[in-house]
């Protein structure tokens, strides 16, 4: 095994800054997605939006975060990741102003599309500027832990945030509270991040480019809506997108990546972690405030206290990871996140239920954000730098799909009830269970290959336990 000096494994005051903006940008980012959702009957209120349309506040938001992420990945790598994550931040002022000063429903939903142009744009490019600024290996699974932490607390914090303002001040106040984060983002970071590209540009895939970015909001606009015919013409597209990249000089994303077991399996880990975490955390809201009869203000609050355990799994996570293996600590996180799930199913309608909804919630989370950052070491791990816009992009699009299904697909498995309660115990019944099996699945994908066959550089990634394998960067 060979050994590496120490010099790699500390963070320099400089680094320390960089980690300061980007991380703070993606807790901003991540934050934005969930800010409002604890407050959408006030909002829905405040500009004439009906109970039926207070869902597309969330999917407004979400649908071009999902479809256009893997498309701005790719074009970060291109054009300049710097960049494109200022354009973003940039995008998302404007957006968040225009949020707040809405004053009516199309205008809202118009600046919550933005937002998600712009954290599609943003979050890709951050994200592979943290990969590209830290080696591969231990110290870059713990700067992917604290990602990892500030994302789970981003959400958190919003939930808890968007209830206390909307409380406190009113619904506007959860968009103009980006301002002047943003505003501080861009002004740090021309000094402090320097360019980052490919070193030769290729031509854009547009075929690839349209084909997977129409697929994708099919597909998601589907599920939303239960719309098969979009689901057919999604589905079409992503298969004429899978055809046009094998044959493209110049792929949007390169099929041979996609062969990769570490972006393959950590990818399917990711949607696995998110599509189910996210349907728990709606159903308790749900549970908290229609069942228990709780305010959105003290829903926020419950989640927000159980919440302290996902800051310090991406802490401890990083480091774990880097004595254990990802494979190891992947599938044992997504494996606490399922079964913290089960006691869950038990729930009943008296507040004496919150002595075991908290502690669980306590494991849970710590679970989750584990796994979070488990699946994002993976499915960035043993690639070039030139290709790190790209898998980071495949990483944030899978989380963005996974968030924007997961929500919808359980609660339709509620829906078959006609109690609420029953209904929210079945959802969290099959969400337990196909975690269960997701992390079953994983540990099987993630298996050591041969290393004959493995691609060059592997040794240190597995060295710092970055990798699976040794194989697992082949193509």
């Amino acid at each position: 095994m060979a050994t590496d000096p120490t010099p790699p494994q500390r963070i320099t005051p400089r680094q320390r800054l960089i980690l300061f903006v980007l991380l703070g940008a993606g807790f901003m980012l991540s934050a934005d997605f969930s800010i409002l959702n604890v407050a959408l009957p006030d909002v829905g209120a405040g500009v004439g939006l009906g109970l039926t349309g207070l869902p597309w506040i969330a999917s407004a938001y979400a649908l071009p975060a999902a479809g256009f992420t893997l498309l701005f990945g790719r074009l970060a790598d291109l054009f300049g990741r710097r960049r494109l994550f200022l354009t973003g931040i940039v995008l998302l002022t404007a957006a968040s102003l225009l949020g707040g000063f809405a004053s009516n429903s199309g205008t809202l939903l118009t600046a919550r599309a933005l937002q998600g142009f712009a954290t599609a744009m943003a979050t890709p490019a951050a994200l592979s500027l943290l990969t590209s600024t830290f080696t591969e290996g231990a110290l870059r699974a713990r700067v992917l832990g604290l990602n990892g932490a500030l994302l789970s607390a981003g959400f958190t914090v919003g939930a808890m945030l968007g209830g206390t303002l909307v409380g406190l001040l009113s619904w506007r106040a959860a968009f103009f509270i980006n301002v002047p984060v943003a505003v501080t983002i861009l002004l740090l970071t021309p000094s402090l991040i320097s360019e980052s590209r490919v070193p030769d540009r290729v031509r854009t895939d547009l075929p690839g480019a349209v084909t997977v970015t129409g697929g994708l909001l099919a597909v998601i606009y589907a599920i939303i809506e239960k719309n098969v015919v979009a689901a057919v013409v999604g589905v079409v597209l992503l298969a004429a997108f899978w055809l046009i990249e094998l044959r493209s000089p110049g792929p949007l994303a390169p099929v041979r990546i996609l062969r990769r077991p570490t972006v393959k399996w950590g990818n399917f880990a990711g949607l696995t972690i998110f599509t189910m975490e996210t349907a728990v955390i709606f159903q308790l809201t749900l549970y908290l405030q229609n069942v228990l009869g709780f305010s959105p203000l003290v829903s926020g609050l419950i989640f927000g206290v159980p919440g302290l355990a996902a800051v310090a799994a991406g802490v401890v996570s990083g480091r774990v990871i880097g004595r254990f293996g990802n494979r190891k600590v992947l599938v044992a996180a997504i494996s606490v996140q399922g079964l913290s799930t089960i006691p869950l199913v038990f729930l009943g309608d008296s507040r004496v239920w919150l002595a075991v909804m908290i502690p669980v919630l306590f494991v849970s989370f710590f679970g989750h954000v584990s796994a979070i950052v488990g699946y994002t070491v993976t499915a960035t791990s043993g690639l070039p730098n030139d290709e790190q816009g790209l898998a980071t992009g495949l990483a944030l699009m899978t989380q963005n799909v996974a968030i924007t299904v997961g929500i919808p697909a359980l609660s339709a498995i509620a829906a078959t009830r006609s109690a609420e309660l029953a209904g929210m115990h079945l959802a969290l019944s099959v969400d337990a269970a196909a975690t269960l099996a997701g992390a079953v699945l994983v540990w099987f994908g993630l298996r050591p290959r041969e290393q004959h066959e493995s691609a060059p550089g592997d040794g240190p990634a597995a060295e710092a336990g970055a990798t699976v394998s040794a194989g697992a960067a082949q193509a």
